[in-house]
């Protein structure tokens, strides 16, 4: 990866993008991709799309979400302890010892997940972390002071968190998921604009808000762009930690290649587009089954706009929605070199349907 390159993905993982709360994020993604563009746009919610040929009929979209699972404040005790409910799939069970950053009008304000000592605890007792039962300390002494600082119900709480390199083989940090999707299609414009590519069809590369809690930011720019293909990339689990049954989960191996989705969101045409762009130009890939949904963006493009042809190209990552989620260097190359292959395999007006 070249060193601008890097530079970009540290600190575009390092800043917050709560779900709801993705302008900051989305601001140092269409700085980077402005050189790369001809044109961007910004919707109500904050979804940012950088277009290339917006004058082209025929659109086709590259996707990934910005936003990260987060918490809200819900409750101050007159004590000065804080309760919070989920801002997406949040895991309480990671959440004790954990320092977090609580954005209020004044700042941010530091605090820590606190929990009970083993010391005082009957750990045969003891139960998995709940919502309920998680609880931020910031240093107050009571509700006033909480108040003092600027916190109050509804502020968002971020894990602290930060990127590092692992064993000079995997990037490691919160929200990859799914910001390392943000950084792939980024570099994608990249490529296309280095390398004096010419499109025949108008290219939206769509940083999306909100997939953390429906796919709602998804949903509603698809039925402004209103593309006739899109291909979306997310992250998917690696299955080969403890704790996986690959009977239930796949087979999934960081370091070996990106994800190819099969399910009825997928469209199959566009899916073997991949497959065969991926075989001709050695670019390893794996298979997996994903049913009824994907459970990604993938989804709210497919069913948008009386049916968009769509497909999944997921990142494998280890340890998804914890502070330590874990992806291989050759995988995030794979998967931004297979998107740019297939983006090159695309024809004006090329009819994905199945019957015509």
């Amino acid at each position: 990866m070249r060193q601008e390159s890097f530079d970009f993905l540290q600190k575009y993982l390092n800043n917050s993008s709560p779900t709801g709360f993705e302008a900051e994020g989305q601001k140092l993604w269409l700085e980077y991709m402005k050189p790369y563009i001809d044109d961007y746009f910004v919707d109500t919610y904050g979804t940012v799309v950088g277009v290339i040929n917006p004058e082209a009929e025929y659109k086709v979209v590259i996707e990934a979400h910005a936003d990260e699972i987060s918490w809200f404040v819900n409750y101050i005790t007159p004590e000065g302890y804080i309760y919070v409910r989920r801002n997406g799939g949040s895991d309480a069970l990671i959440a004790p010892s954990k320092r977090v950053n609580i954005y209020t009008n004044k700042g941010v304000v530091k605090a820590v997940f606190g929990w009970p000592a083993i010391h005082v605890r009957k750990v045969e007792n003891d139960k998995a972390p709940t919502v309920e039962t998680v609880f931020l300390d910031c240093g107050a002494s009571n509700r006033e002071e909480v108040e003092a600082m600027g916190i109050h119900v509804g502020c968002v709480v971020t894990f602290e968190d930060e990127f590092t390199v692992m064993n000079d083989r995997y990037y490691v940090g919160r929200a990859l998921d799914n910001r390392i999707g943000g950084f792939m299609i980024a570099e994608v414009a990249r490529m296309l604009k280095e390398n004096n590519k010419q499109l025949p069809f108008g290219l939206y590369i769509v940083n999306a808000v909100q997939e953390e809690i429906g796919l709602r930011g998804a949903e509603m720019i698809a039925h402004r762009i209103k593309p006739d293909v899109a291909i979306i990339t997310d992250v998917t689990h690696d299955t080969q930690s403890p704790m996986y049954d690959k009977k239930t989960s796949g087979d999934i191996h960081c370091g070996k290649g990106p994800v190819i989705a099969y399910g009825p969101a997928v469209q199959n045409n566009v899916r073997d587009l991949i497959i065969n762009t991926a075989q001709e130009k050695g670019i390893p890939f794996q298979r997996a089954a994903v049913s009824r949904a994907t459970g990604t963006d993938t989804d709210a493009f497919a069913y948008s706009n009386a049916g968009v042809a769509s497909a999944l190209i997921s990142l494998p990552l280890k340890y998804m929605h914890t502070t330590v989620e874990t992806v291989h260097k050759d995988d995030v190359e794979n998967v931004t070199k297979m998107i740019y292959e297939t983006l090159l395999k695309i024809e004006d007006k090329q009819d994905f349907r199945y019957l015509s």
